[in-house]
């Protein structure tokens, strides 16, 4: 990528992909592990310290994290790492097919997948999704660049990162089907045809057996590299064909997720991509453009997968999103077009739908706070129908005074203006980096509680009594919480259904209403354990509420933290 002198087309990826890292890293270790993301981090740390646990279905993850543990120790951040990095990169990923969708719309994707909410949201969440998305692609982007090696060690790696990377695989193959019903009659021009003639020549070069063979050794190598962890885990394999299995059974286990919620996420969190992706579908439909309609059939093949799924997450948007995203690019790439335009009548149309954007999204706010039987309701409805109404016509008037095209172009950046506004915002609570938290459709549920403050309690004590945290020993009775095990990791740590009648353990924690019976006097405290939303008892008016602010009626399930008597401060001395 830097074999030649570094230009401003390097510096602005340069920057796309601080951009990432700064989004994907920051604060990353400061919410405690999931039940989910723990279940993972927990088989990492028993590999790191040279146990033989059996891995489950995401070797990929669970081997790159143990050798971070073993590196650096195990921490909530290094838990993270891998998929926080993997999805960073992922914005290099259009450097490799600017030649075929143009060097502008390569740029304006690389920027739009660094800010894109729902890959930051996983991005952020110790697990397997991430890195199937990241090493799937990459399998594309390489095998699309003739880097063929390349993208055959990023299709063994791709394997080992969980059932995702079936999904992905269901979608492309999916997708191949739908152009081919759908896109038959489409014939070679438009923005495809240059570089589906590029294919065809590199199809044929690949043609030569030892182009065929240099793929399939370098993905063997790196899946029994990474799948074996060097041969330290072999049960790493067995995890790969675990994460089929776990894949199939999703097509008849039904989603405890209400598909209704899954699509949610579209317009709350994928209002840029969606909307600048339908002005770049529309021209591909008039203008016959095939490399448009190719991935307007891939997101349509990852929204009915979705749809279909009986297993779905929201999560697996994640298919239908970089196909629109790059659909969006390509229409965001014909906005830089300024030369011979009048820009005062482009500046005029920006501001005109700037400020009636920003009116919108007032009068929407407002719709959280005004009761539904108040008559200002019906006008608040009648606001948000008609700024969009005027918006439109005010620009057409302009293009028919002046200039059509002008004025096209300055409403569409006036648009573009408050949707980039807007996707920073949401992006921010989708990768949890902004105080209070908020309820995010990327992150299952049950979320965890402060668990952290569990924790700090607990080393008070710790050392309080030992003079050094983590010193006590911990009983978990009845509580089944991976993220319980890995909030005390470092902890000499029991964990039972039933509690000997005659233990005196120093710290004990059990579910909330719990009763001791034990031969000494202990001391308890409640603590937030899970949260989750209060999704099924929303109102509209609370649904609005959560679009804007992101904000739930909130369920808490609590733990109880028992204290030996005879370890507090005030304790008699005996």
């Amino acid at each position: 990528m830097f074999s030649r002198p570094l230009t401003l087309e390097h510096a602005l990826y340069l920057l796309a992909l601080v951009l990432a890292l700064g989004l994907r890293l920051l604060h990353l270790g400061v919410l405690p592990l999931s039940d989910v993301e723990a279940e993972w981090a927990l088989q990492s740390l028993a590999i790191a310290r040279g146990e033989h646990p059996a891995v489950g279905p995401n070797p990929a993850y669970v081997h790159l994290t143990a050798l971070l543990f073993a590196l650096f120790g195990a921490s909530n951040f290094w838990a993270r790492f891998w998929p926080a990095l993997s999805g960073a990169l992922l914005v290099l990923a259009p450097w490799f097919v600017r030649y075929r969708i143009g060097r502008l719309p390569a740029l304006v994707l690389a920027f739009g997948l660094a800010l894109d909410p729902a890959l930051n949201a996983l991005a952020r969440q110790a697990g397997g999704p991430m890195l199937a998305v990241t090493f799937l692609l990459f399998a594309l982007v390489f095998w699309l660049d003739g880097r063929r090696s390349l993208a055959g060690a990023a299709f063994g790696l791709a394997l080992l990162s969980g059932s995702a990377v079936w999904f992905g695989l269901t979608v492309a193959a999916l997708a191949r089907g739908l152009e081919f019903l759908l896109l038959r009659t489409v014939g070679k021009t438009g923005e495809g045809a240059e570089s589906e003639a590029e294919e065809a020549g590199v199809e044929l070069d690949a043609t030569r057996l030892s182009e065929r063979w240099r793929p399939l050794i370098w993905g063997a190598v790196s899946f029994l590299t990474l799948g074996t962890l060097f041969l330290l885990s072999p049960s790493g394999l067995a995890g790969f064909a675990d994460s089929f299995l776990v894949y199939l059974r999703g097509l008849w286990t039904l989603s405890d997720v209400p598909l209704g919620r899954i699509l949610l996420a579209l317009p709350a969190y994928e209002f840029l991509p969606l909307v600048i992706g339908a002005f770049a579908l529309l021209r591909a439909v008039f203008h016959r453009a095939s490399l448009s309609l190719r991935l307007g059939v891939w997101a349509l093949a990852g929204l009915l997968w979705t749809v279909v799924y009986a297993g779905h997450q929201t999560a697996d948007l994640v298919w239908f999103v970089f196909p629109v995203w790059a659909l969006a690019s390509l229409e965001i790439g014909r906005y830089f077009d300024f030369g011979g335009r009048n820009l005062w009548l482009v500046a005029a149309a920006w501001g005109l739908v700037f400020v009636l954007g920003v009116i919108f999204w007032l009068a929407q706010a407002r719709l959280t706070t005004v009761d539904f039987a108040n008559p200002a309701f019906r006008w608040q409805w009648v606001i948000l129908i008609l700024v969009p109404l005027i918006g439109a016509t005010a620009v057409i008037l302009l293009g028919y005074g002046w200039l059509m095209e002008e004025a096209f172009l300055g409403g569409m950046w006036g648009l573009l203006t408050i949707l980039v506004l807007y996707t920073i915002g949401v992006t921010t609570g989708a990768a949890q980096i902004r105080e209070p938290r908020t309820f995010e459709l990327w992150y299952p549920e049950p979320r965890v509680g402060r668990l952290e403050v569990l924790l700090k309690v607990a080393n008070e004590l710790s050392v309080m009594n030992r003079g050094a945290r983590a010193a006590l020993p911990v009983t978990i009775v009845g509580v089944d919480s991976p993220a319980l095990r890995w909030l005390f990791r470092d902890w000499s740590l029991k964990q039972t259904d039933v509690l000997d009648p005659m233990a005196m353990p120093e710290l004990l924690i059990t579910p909330a209403g719990s009763e001791l019976a034990l031969p000494t006097a202990y001391r308890g405290a409640l603590f937030v354990w899970r949260e989750m939303g209060n999704w099924y008892q929303l109102s509209l008016q609370l649904w609005f509420k959560w679009f804007v602010y992101r904000q739930l009626p909130v369920q808490q399930q609590d733990v109880v933290l028992w204290v030996r008597a005879d370890l507090m401060l005030d304790s008699p001395t005996p």
